[in-house]
C-alpha cells in the first residue's frame, strides 16, 4: 500500500520538508567537523554520532511529545524531518558494506555492534528522561 501525499495537510508536509532541510544542514556539519579531526579516522565515527545523538532525541521527543500532546506537525517536524534529515541509516549500512568489501572485518563488526547497541541505549535513554 502506498501513501498519497495529497492526503497529509499542506502545512504538515512543508514542516517535514523544514526540518528535513535542517537535520541535514545539521548532519553535514557535524561529519565536516569531525572529517577534520586526524584521530577519528579509524571509523565512520561522525556517522556513529549523528545517529547516536538522533536516537537520543527521537526518543525523548516522541515520548515527551505523547504526554505534552504536541501537534501532529510538530511531531512531523522532529521526528520525520529533523531526525530524518539528521540520521544517516543508510549511510551506515554503505559503509559497514565498505568496510566488509575492504576486508575489514573486525572494523566492520565493531562499527556495527557499536551503532546498534549505543542508538539502541540512547533511545531508551530519552525515553528515560521523558518520563514525568
Amino acid at each position: 500500500m502506498t501513501a498519497n501525499i495529497a492526503a497529509f495537510p499542506a502545512t504538515t508536509v512543508l514542516w517535514v520538508a523544514l526540518g528535513g532541510a535542517i537535520g541535514s544542514a545539521l548532519r553535514f556539519g557535524v561529519s565536516e567537523a569531525m572529517r577534520r579531526a586526524p584521530a577519528l579516522t579509524s571509523l565512520p565515527w561522525a556517522t556513529l554520532a549523528v545517529n547516536v545523538v538522533g536516537s537520543f532525541i527521537l526518543g525523548w521527543y516522541l515520548r515527551s511529545s505523547m504526554a505534552d500532546g504536541a501537534t501532529p506537525q510538530a511531531r512531523a517536524f522532529v521526528a520525520i524531518g529533523l531526525c530524518g534529515g539528521f540520521t544517516t541509516f543508510s549511510t551506515f549500512a554503505f559503509e559497514t558494506a565498505t568496510l566488509l568489501e575492504s576486508g575489514h572485518l573486525t572494523r566492520a563488526a565493531a562499527y556495527a555492534t557499536l551503532s546498534v547497541a549505543l542508538c539502541l541505549g540512547a533511545t531508551f535513554a530519552g525515553f528515560a528522561i521523558s518520563r514525568p
